[in-house]
């Protein structure tokens, strides 16, 4: 009966270490997990500058981007009335002519 009380309490005592074991263990992985989170915050926030630069570039980019479309689509439009203003003037000085000419013409 001793023999096997012993055997027990060596069990118990071998069940104790590796709780032990398992607590420190999961205590280091613990801290390791936190550690690198540490680090990964700390390099995600050395990079905001740069996130923030790279938005502030794409941001001009695509504004320059929409102004040279609205540029062209002025300079067309401005064209388009130039052409339009061209195709009738030869329209508009003959009724200025008539005018001139004959004021009871009604135009």
């Amino acid at each position: 009966m001793d023999e096997a009380l012993q055997r027990l309490l060596a069990a118990e005592q071998r069940a104790e270490e590796i709780v032990h074991q398992a607590d420190a263990e999961r205590d280091r992985i613990i801290k390791d997990a936190l550690q690198e989170a540490h680090i990964e915050e700390e390099r995600f926030e050395a990079r905001i500058p740069e996130l923030h630069a790279s938005f502030i570039d794409k941001a001009e980019q695509r504004a320059r981007q929409t102004n040279s479309e609205l540029k062209k689509r002025y300079d067309e439009h401005h064209v388009e009335l130039r052409n339009q203003a061209e195709a009738r003037e030869t329209e508009a000085l003959d009724a200025a002519f008539a005018l001139l000419t004959d004021p009871d013409t009604d135009h």
